[in-house]
């Protein structure tokens, strides 16, 4: 397979062809392009969640999981990250492990009521 078209052009570049691939619902060439510049910026919070979510929505979900785990040992409270990496065991099958992070999730967004 190709790759060149998606790790063509700048980061900025490449930063927008992956949110317009997601928009699009095209879930794998949003993840395929979010896979290089995660690997350039593994710092960037944005481009690893967004890579998360493509990679959630095209049902990758053990790549989910791992960019999700990356995320919530880096920061905590990042109350997004959580809920997804929540969804995502959830829909592995492992609710016994989502529900502790589904919990802190409603937590952090100040949703007492179902903690």
């Amino acid at each position: 397979m190709d790759t060149t078209y998606y790790g063509h052009g700048s980061t900025a570049e490449r930063w927008e062809r992956a949110r317009m691939f997601f928009e699009a619902e095209d879930y794998a060439a949003a993840a395929r392009v979010l896979g290089t510049l995660v690997e350039e910026v593994p710092e960037q919070t944005a481009a690893r969640l967004l890579l998360a979510r493509a990679y959630y929505h095209s049902a990758q979900l053990h790549r989910a999981e791992s960019e999700l785990r990356v995320l919530v040992e880096r920061d905590p409270v990042e109350h997004y990250a959580r809920l997804m990496l929540g969804r995502t065991l959830q829909r592995q099958g492992r609710h016994e492990e989502a529900a502790s992070h589904l919990r802190i999730a409603s937590a952090l967004a100040g949703d007492f009521d179902r903690v």
